[in-house]
């Protein structure tokens, strides 16, 4: 799922089977996509998931250099 949204340019997507990778994620990678596999997450998880990705704000400062870099053509 990731590895073909992040073809597309400024989509930082990112694979998720726990809240603190979502979490950091959308801190550290300002990630804007995410991704949750049915097989390997329950719902409850999937549901902490998303709040976790949806709460959290790109932090910038140090982590917004990474990000230009992703985004160089």
């Amino acid at each position: 799922m990731s590895i073909a949204a992040n073809r597309h340019p400024a989509v930082r997507a990112v694979v998720c089977s726990e809240p603190l990778s979502a979490r950091m994620s959308r801190q550290h990678n300002d990630a804007n996509v995410l991704c949750i596999g049915s097989r390997v997450v329950g719902q409850g998880t999937a549901i902490d998931i998303v709040e976790a990705f949806l709460s959290a704000a790109f932090e910038g400062g140090r982590h917004a250099t990474r990000v230009t870099k992703i985004n160089l053509p």
